[in-house]
């Protein structure tokens, strides 16, 4: 029998697919669907913090241009306030009682005295663990890499104080040594490590000559970096390690699990496949199991991670080179042929 269970963040689950943050899950019919389907755990849309700020703003605006038409209008809105997070917590509640499987938290916040607050908010609507999005677009020319690790450790740490469940930071790529951060974040108690945080950014349409905002779905080439950095983690650190982005297929599952990783995140597969892509993931990882005669995941799990590995340099920028002096592309376009000169910088 495939036995198919995993831990995440100390989270026991069922299989390790487990739904990504997105407006999917807002949806309670999706929720039962998607555990129905074999989902091994959910994590709920993020609250953005921004998302509150814009829409108190838009509300207070629109009470003062009414109050300053006469004084009857004055009285048009009734004098509340924008209610923050209470719509949120109130659906994160509900989705809650819609699932049997682990449901876990998203949040996101640009003010650092708020993230405590709204993780203990959070965390009092019986979610199961907490994942908070460190997402940074840095503006500033002057400041410094290590202020900004050391502004998110210590919201690790006191968001840590605030709560009594389980901790995942979900980072991106882009700090000038990732092994380092994820390895401080560790020593600060984070459960778990999602790689990673899939930024959105604009685009421009040259006809209009204006910015725009298109979906940007994942494709199976963008999951190599988690694959990289999962193998690179995995018996390195005690928090649990989560691949995410380009999980579409049940064969990046068994990838991610090969390479060490405890769990993976699907969302552009749900968009592109919809909800019966879970069971079909699912399929296909049982199928290769038993084929290989796995069974359960523990078996395979890591046995291509840089510690099993006794290739020094698999994980290593010289491996590149090897790849390529293997490679039938290299020899097409060998400078002796005069096609292509090969560069150290192009390498």
């Amino acid at each position: 029998m495939i036995d198919l269970k995993t831990n995440y963040c100390g989270l026991h689950l069922k299989n390790p697919i487990v739904i990504g943050a997105s407006n999917i899950v807002t949806d309670p019919g999706n929720l039962r669907k998607l555990e129905q389907a074999g989902a091994g755990a959910v994590v709920y849309k993020s609250l953005f913090e921004e998302q509150i700020q814009m829409e108190s703003v838009e509300w207070e605006q629109r009470h003062q241009d009414f109050s300053n038409w006469d004084s009857e209008h004055e009285t048009f809105f009734p004098q509340v306030k924008h209610a923050g997070p209470a719509e949120h917590l109130l659906r994160l509640r509900d989705a809650r009682q819609a699932l049997t499987i682990p449901l876990i938290g998203s949040l996101n916040c640009v003010t650092p005295e708020l993230w405590a607050e709204y993780a203990g908010r959070l965390a009092e609507t019986g979610i199961d663990a907490l994942e908070l999005n460190f997402y940074y677009h840095n503006m500033d020319f002057k400041k410094p890499a290590i202020e900004i690790e050391e502004e998110q450790i210590s919201i690790l740490k006191k968001v840590k104080q605030a709560v009594r469940i389980p901790v995942a930071v979900k980072l991106s790529p882009f700090y000038s040594n990732i092994l380092s951060v994820v390895s401080r974040f560790d020593a600060s108690d984070a459960n778990g490590f999602v790689l990673f945080n899939r930024l959105f950014q604009p685009d421009i349409d040259i006809d209009q000559e204006a910015h725009h905002f298109p979906y940007n779905f994942s494709s199976e080439a963008d999951n190599r970096l988690a694959l990289r950095y999962a193998g690179l983690l995995y018996s390195r650190v005690y928090g649990s390690i989560i691949a995410n982005t380009g999980i579409l297929h049940g064969r990046d599952v068994i990838k991610m699990l090969l390479a060490g990783a405890d769990a993976v995140q699907v969302v552009s597969a749900i968009y592109k496949r919809g909800i019966p892509a879970i069971e079909a993931m699912l399929q296909e990882i049982e199928a290769w199991m038993k084929k290989k005669g796995y069974s359960s995941v523990n078996e395979f799990r890591g046995k291509l991670a840089k510690e099993n590995l006794g290739d020094p340099f698999t994980y290593k920028r010289a491996q590149y080179v090897d790849i390529l002096m293997k490679s039938e592309i290299f020899m097409q376009y060998h400078p002796k042929r005069g096609e292509l000169d090969l560069g150290h910088d192009d390498i």
